[in-house]
């Protein structure tokens, strides 16, 4: 990993501001060039992804099996708030591709980073953001349902879809969850591939991020979406897609970064 940096290292960086912003049809042409970085060398990416799927699998071992099935809805939610900090090796496999440098596992798994340490304090955050709704999420339940129990995954969801309290919760969750995925996803989409990609700082980079995707609105919304609905059809497959689909989005998103941060 690259040395932490100082002040007088910090590359100057001023988002790009267009008057009109991007088209939202744009977000789709990141998708297709994420195909083709995932079928060159496959072999990369699907490893990353297994190594997802694993990493899943044991988080929600782990929380059935201390008692946390309260909370695994929205921790599977959470998953898209961290998402970006775990695709790091998606990102570093587009860079290569791209720049035309030597690719190999080596290099997907130590992802030199020219940020050094500057990464770990938006994983912090990002982080932080992931427990602060997981605990809203907690917080919710006990307000419309009382301090009962959480009846299992086989009761809740009658509880939820039979019931207008249960539509009322949902409603409440999904907006507060909004509220969330939107501030983590704004700071967060193309902070860490720069952070990666150039010597800067955190806080710089979470800035310029939030900048550049409110500059680029409609097109942002549209890969928002995109991002949604394939975490949700992974999440449909009992998170055996996430072996294709992470490693994808992963490459598109480092495309929507190249071609919205770098140009």
């Amino acid at each position: 990993m690259a040395n932490d940096i100082h002040a007088n290292d910090i590359e100057p960086f001023v988002p790009a501001i267009r008057d009109h912003g991007l088209p939202p049809a744009e977000a789709f042409r990141w998708l297709g060039a994420g195909w083709r970085d995932f079928c060159t060398r496959p072999g990369l990416s699907l490893f990353h992804g297994v190594g997802v799927l694993a990493l899943s699998m044991l988080t929600v071992a782990v929380m059935f099996a201390a008692g946390w099935d309260h909370i695994l809805f929205p921790a599977l939610s959470g998953f898209m708030i961290i998402g970006p900090l775990i695709a790091l090796g998606t990102y570093e496999k587009s860079r290569r591709l791209a720049e035309g440098e030597p690719l190999s596992l080596r290099h997907v798994i130590f992802v030199p980073i020219r940020s050094g340490s500057q990464i770990f304090f938006v994983g912090l955050i990002l982080a932080l953001l992931m427990i602060f709704w997981m605990r809203s999420a907690v917080l919710v339940y006990a307000l419309f349902f009382g301090l009962r129990p959480f009846p299992g995954l086989d009761q809740i969801v009658p509880m939820l879809f039979t019931a207008p309290i249960g539509w009322a919760m949902l409603v409440t969750g999904t907006i507060i969850g909004g509220i969330f995925a939107a501030f983590s996803f704004s700071i967060s989409v193309f902070a860490i591939p720069m952070l990666i990609d150039r010597r800067t700082d955190a806080m710089s980079a979470m800035g310029a991020s939030m900048a550049l995707v409110w500059n680029n609105l409609p097109v942002m919304l549209t890969w928002g979406g995109i991002l949604l609905a394939w975490f949700v059809f992974a999440v449909a497959t009992g998170l055996l897609g996430l072996v294709l689909i992470f490693p994808l989005l992963g490459h598109a998103t480092w495309h929507a970064y190249a071609t919205v941060a770098r140009s």
